[in-house]
């Protein structure tokens, strides 16, 4: 059996994860956790993963992944940013720099293997150019190649499984650029907060609807930051305060404007997936800004998760202490899971045609149990490596504060 659809390559998620998961400041300037974006950065890992499993595009309006995990991002750079910007700069590619060559080494064995010769492709090139662009799989400043197909398309994965497992990448990009710049944006936001923040959805009405054209990955990349970069400064503007100083009545009846007009936008040009504002620039850059602004309008900086949420505490703690390994690996363990459900076609009572229907009519679904076992398996493996890029003391499993905080509340 072939693979699944398994939804398009989310330029606006695939991953998803914010990169650095120190601790945040609330906008009291307090030095704790804040479980409220704690949560926020949860769920979007998770609408990222789901997204990806099943690709439907309702769930890009439903909550705005990327956009959210951007602001958050922001957040906590801009927090960083009482120090030397240079030290902060080098901390947060330490952080994002090992887990990501642990991906590539993998990534680039696979395909190798697979029969794919990156310096014998002429969409690569040869010698010292070839060998610049494979870089990009170590130091994300450019895109990194893939082969858009690989292997057989009746094989064991899908034969364009090598561009939908470094699909992720672009995130790493997108987010290695914003750190670079961060010390110029949080200097322009303090002297004219409002232009700074509206400044890149005039960019991206401008790059992101075809009035200018970009040509390749440049294009893609000064879109990226266009349509995202609304949302980083948000975060500088929530960590700074600014965003609590307007009146919440003021700040969510414009915020609502800005995704009406997203959504009025989409609404004429919807590309193949209809309303997947993946597809659509401009419209996912206002409604990631507008959702961002109540999201972060309405942030109770919570120093422990409340009420019933309290149980989902351990899940929260560790997604947030293995973001990027989440991330980088979610697409590929995807594609992992068609061959393990395969496996269940062999089975002797499969042989009816009414239990090889069931199971085609809930492939998804099990897609979806089998994958949550892998990622668990991947964090246990390779997990660790955040821990050493971090600093910390190398964990198969993290159980941070928020783990024993709620002990510590049961035993009281």
């Amino acid at each position: 059996m072939t693979q699944p659809e398994t939804g398009p390559v989310d330029r606006a998620q695939v991953g998803t994860a914010s990169v650095g998961t120190a601790s945040v400041g609330t906008r009291k300037g307090g030095t704790g956790r804040d479980r409220y974006l704690d949560l926020l950065r949860s769920l979007a890992l998770l609408r990222v993963v789901v997204y990806h499993l099943f690709g439907w595009p309702w769930l890009t309006i439903l909550f705005p992944s990327m956009g959210v995990m951007f602001a958050l991002a922001g957040s906590l750079m801009a927090r960083s940013l009482n120090r030397p910007a240079a030290n902060v700069i080098r901390g947060r590619l330490r952080r994002l720099l090992p887990p990501l060559w642990l991906f590539s080494a993998v990534l680039l064995t696979l395909m190798y293997t697979a029969g794919w010769h990156p310096l014998k492709d002429p969409d690569v090139g040869s010698g010292w150019s070839g060998w610049g662009r494979l870089i990009d799989y170590f130091i994300p400043i450019g895109a990194p190649p893939y082969p858009e197909h690989l292997g057989s398309a009746s094989g064991l994965l899908d034969d364009t499984w090598a561009e939908q497992a470094a699909g992720p990448l672009w995130y790493l990009r997108a987010y290695l650029w914003f750190v670079l710049l961060s010390p110029l944006l949080l200097r322009a936001f303090r002297k004219a907060p409002l232009p700074t923040v509206l400044a890149p959805l005039a960019l991206t009405a401008v790059v992101g609807t075809g009035w200018v054209r970009i040509p390749g990955e440049t294009g893609n990349a000064v879109t990226d930051f266009a349509v995202y970069g609304g949302c980083w400064i948000l975060g500088f503007a929530h960590h700074e305060g600014a965003l609590a100083r307007v009146p919440r009545y003021a700040a969510v009846s414009l915020s609502c404007l800005v995704m009406a007009l997203g959504l009025w936008w989409a609404s004429g040009h919807q590309g193949p997936d209809g309303w997947d504002l993946n597809d659509i620039p401009l419209a996912q850059a206002c409604w990631s800004f507008g959702v961002v602004v109540v999201l972060l309008q309405y942030s109770p900086s919570w120093s422990d998760l409340p009420g019933r949420l309290r149980r989902w505490d351990r899940l929260v703690t560790l997604s947030n202490n293995r973001a990027v390994t989440i991330y980088l690996w979610h697409n590929m363990l995807i594609m992992a899971t068609v061959p393990l459900i395969d496996q269940a076609y062999n089975l002797p009572f499969m042989e009816s045609d009414r239990a090889a229907s069931l199971l085609d009519s809930t492939y998804g679904f099990w897609m979806f149990v089998v994958v949550w076992p892998l990622i668990a398996v991947t964090v246990v493996a390779f997990g660790w490596v955040e821990d050493v890029a971090a600093g910390r003391r190398a964990r198969v499993w993290p159980d941070g504060g928020g783990g024993r905080r709620g002990r510590a509340r049961r035993r009281a």
